[in-house]
């Protein structure tokens, strides 16, 4: 009987995930727009947002495997003009992201926690992408680390915005959703 019950909540955990990807490939679907017209390959996308909620409800395991699973679905449908370094800055980003979330929010499931786990998953975004970008992008973009350098206050700042910004829809809008994840 317990067997049974574990593996209904295992499987209802998993098709709640399931469409938290789902929401989050439509999400990049639908919304995409460049924030700097000087470096219009940098847009904006909410697709993280279901991520991050999935990270707050099912902790930074969870949220990896979310992220994995977004990655390579988006990257090879909606997204696949990014091809395998889309997938590898997106699994780099969202990742260290709710790696550091997850972990923070999981020790105490408070407003003031939750404020403090998305600031630090943001900021471990913006300093993992810092890195990311010195070392990946110059290999495949066929570009010198130099014009990287060039561009890497429009990266910062970019990365900012992206990862603060759904940050904050994210506090807003999870309370409102836990429940159902929870139930």
């Amino acid at each position: 009987m317990y067997e049974n019950l574990n593996t209904q909540k295992k499987t209802v955990k998993l098709a709640k995930m399931g469409m938290l990807v789902a929401i989050s490939v439509v999400l990049v679907y639908l919304i995409h727009f460049p924030i700097f017209p000087a470096v219009p390959f940098l847009e904006y996308d909410p697709a993280d947002i279901p991520i991050f909620i999935g990270t707050f409800a099912f902790g930074p395991l969870g949220g990896l495997a979310l992220t994995v699973v977004t990655a390579v679905v988006q990257g090879t449908t909606v997204s696949a003009a990014s091809g395998v370094y889309g997938i590898l800055m997106h699994v780099i980003a969202t990742g260290s992201f709710v790696l550091v979330a997850g972990i923070i929010y999981k020790r105490s499931k408070t407003r003031k926690c939750a404020v403090i786990a998305l600031a630090a998953g943001s900021l471990t975004w913006i300093i993992a992408m810092f890195f990311a970008n010195l070392i990946i992008t110059p290999y495949f973009m066929g570009v010198p680390r130099a014009v990287v350098m060039d561009l890497m206050p429009f990266i910062v700042a970019f990365n900012a915005i992206k990862a603060g910004g759904n940050s904050l829809i994210t506090f807003l809008l999870y309370k409102r959703i836990s429940a159902f994840l929870h139930k």
